[in-house]
């Protein structure tokens, strides 16, 4: 019984459509910083060495980079309010799901084989009942624009300096 009204809030939590990532992917995560009163986007982007209960409220990817000549690693749980957006730069073709032996590799035996993929279609979000809203936003006659003046500019003309009379007479 408690099982079941756990499972429902954890379900609310989640946001209603995620990337499908996957270890190996080279990934671009937008994530919100708050620095006092002030909050701006922050992106890092690097390899998922590892993916976490994807089914789950508590979906976790990490994503591993190297930064000035250090391997630096975060994770970020993909139904966080914190993280925007998650864009799937590459594709690599890997046969585990943790690919923690990247850390103790540097250069070209770290690099991994590329994979072809749609990169627009991966990274599109489909989220469902969208379509319904979409259908029935076309079907429904389209409210009157407003019709707003455009604003007169003033083009600033170099100014002419007239010579007197007398001058143009010579």
């Amino acid at each position: 019984m408690s099982f079941s009204i756990l499972k429902k809030i954890g379900d609310e939590q989640k946001k209603k459509a995620v990337v499908d990532v996957r270890s190996g992917d080279t990934v671009k995560v937008t994530q919100k910083i708050k620095e006092g009163d002030k909050s701006r986007l922050q992106v890092f982007e690097g390899v998922v060495i590892r993916t976490d209960r994807k089914d789950s409220h508590t979906a976790r990817i990490t994503v591993r980079k190297i930064a000035s000549g250090v391997g630096v690693e975060k994770s970020f749980l993909i139904h966080s309010p914190l993280v925007e957006k998650i864009e799937i730069v590459k594709r690599s073709k890997v046969r585990r799901k943790n690919l923690t032996y990247l850390r103790d590799r540097s250069g070209k035996s770290a690099r991994l084989a590329n994979k072809d993929f749609d990169r627009s279609a991966v990274n599109e979000i489909e989220i469902p009942g969208e379509d319904e809203v979409a259908e029935s936003a076309e079907t429904a006659e389209p409210a009157p624009a407003e019709v707003v003046a455009p604003k007169e500019e003033k083009a600033e003309e170099p100014a002419k300096e007239e010579k007197p009379a007398e001058e143009k007479a010579e």
